[in-house]
């Protein structure tokens, strides 16, 4: 009998995908291993493998629909005899979520199309036939699918139908003599947004699935997270100096060691040294870790990744450097697999080598904490002997969760990174 194949989930948090493109089509024999489709994700696009033979006897999903659901059946696979028409018997909806277009710009003194008519919306009972995207559009919209008319097969409401039903279904508001109030707009509510530039040309441009994680996941950190900040300036002489001194000695490997290699390498030790700030929130509990897996932001066209060194307590200086040059270099082209972006205890983001002098970072959950890096400067101190000098000092900012580290643990935390930085031999032994 004929086997539906499921939309995958390519990572753990993977909940929706979408069906980039099709590798087969209907009536082409697939084997065990058999490339079908590349899924984009929020982080990357992956290709998709068939895990049985048979023929591909019906696809589901058109190539280029997005918000596709994990488990979603995206096309019907026949065994070897089985006739076409077998495929027809799939119980599987065909999707009508439209293909992503090219954002377009908009003009406030465009004419408004004229409205087409549109099919009742086919009910059966008390159910009304709507795409599972333009249920969620509704969802979040605040609208009432039975008011709306759709514009799908037989009836059926479709993501366009959603998205114009503000500007073609809601009822004017009543006429008042009295000056209407502005409009006061929300993160959610992208049509007051509109109509407050109503008298401007722009272009719009449609989140992608990277941008809507990135929006979600720290909307949730802002709002459940309690953050407090440590800061702390730390000297950077001694290790620019030894930085010199080492990558003078690798200048015939092609290594060469950065900042941010060592400051990576001085989280991880300072990590192990203060094990209370190697811990995740898991809800009803704290996981504290073993090893030091550091997370590292790197910043894509669109977005940001979070490679993850492993182990970086006990990897030499030009291993972090080799890696995280690899890691930095694959998320740009999102050619990261899951398993290299995801996971840690404890992320560092570095704004200092774009020139920005201190600033504090959002905390990525499950992490307990994250370090924002400045831009180390020149600075005028006054030395041990009372006379004054110069030195090159680095700001730091510790993001923590309060759930997972308290505020002297954290300023454990610091003052051991701190040493190591000011200090570099120590973390070199």
């Amino acid at each position: 009998m004929p086997v539906e194949i499921l939309m995958p989930a390519l990572s753990p948090t993977m909940e929706e995908g979408t069906l980039a493109k099709w590798l087969v089509k209907e009536g082409d024999t697939v084997e065990s291993g058999d490339l079908l489709a590349e899924i984009e994700t929020d982080k990357a696009t992956m290709e998709f493998e068939a895990v049985d033979d048979g023929v591909i006897g019906k696809i589901l999903i058109e190539e280029g629909t997005e918000g596709v659901k994990v488990n979603t059946p995206i096309c019907v696979l026949l065994e070897d005899g089985e006739d076409a028409s077998a495929a027809d018997s799939s119980s599987a909806p065909k999707a009508d979520a439209p293909k992503s277009e090219a954002p377009k710009e908009e003009k406030a003194d465009a004419p408004a199309p004229a409205p087409t008519p549109k099919a009742a919306p086919k009910k059966d009972g008390n159910r009304i036939f709507a795409s599972p995207l333009a249920r969620r559009i509704a969802e979040q919209k605040g609208l009432d699918l039975s008011t709306l008319s759709g514009s799908g097969p037989h009836g059926r409401i479709v993501k366009a139908d959603v998205e114009n039903a503000q500007a073609t279904d809601t009822p004017a508001a009543a006429k008042s003599d009295a000056p209407a109030a502005p409009a006061l707009a929300t993160s959610a509510d992208s049509e007051t947004v509109k109509k407050m530039y109503t008298e401007r040309d722009y272009e719009e441009i449609s989140l992608n699935g990277m941008r809507k994680t990135i929006a979600a996941r720290l909307t949730e950190a802002k709002q459940t997270i309690p953050h407090f900040y440590l800061r702390r300036s730390i000297t950077l002489d001694a290790l620019l100096k030894t930085r010199s001194e080492i990558n003078a000695g690798l200048a015939d490997s092609g290594v060469k060691i950065s900042v941010n290699d060592f400051i990576i390498k001085a989280s991880a030790k300072a990590l192990q040294d203060v094990p209370g700030c190697n811990a995740v929130w898991a809800g009803d509990r704290l996981l504290q870790m073993k090893a030091s897996d550091v997370a590292v932001a790197v910043a894509i066209d669109g977005g940001l990744f979070t490679p993850v060194i492993q182990d970086a307590e006990i990897k030499p200086l030009s291993v972090i450097s080799t890696e995280m040059k690899d890691l930095a270099a694959r998320a740009k082209e999102r050619k990261l697999a899951p398993h290299e972006y995801q996971g840690g205890s404890f992320a560092i983001s570095n704004l200092g080598m774009m020139g920005i002098e201190n600033f504090d970072a959002v905390i990525n959950p499950p992490h307990g904490s994250i370090l924002a890096v400045g831009a180390g400067q020149k600075q005028p101190i006054v030395n041990s002997d009372g006379a004054l000098a110069t030195a090159t000092k680095m700001s730091v900012t510790l993001s923590v969760d309060h759930r997972v580290i308290d505020g002297a643990l954290g300023a454990e935390f610091l003052a051991a990174l701190s040493g190591y930085i000011e200090k570099p031999m120590s973390m070199l032994v």
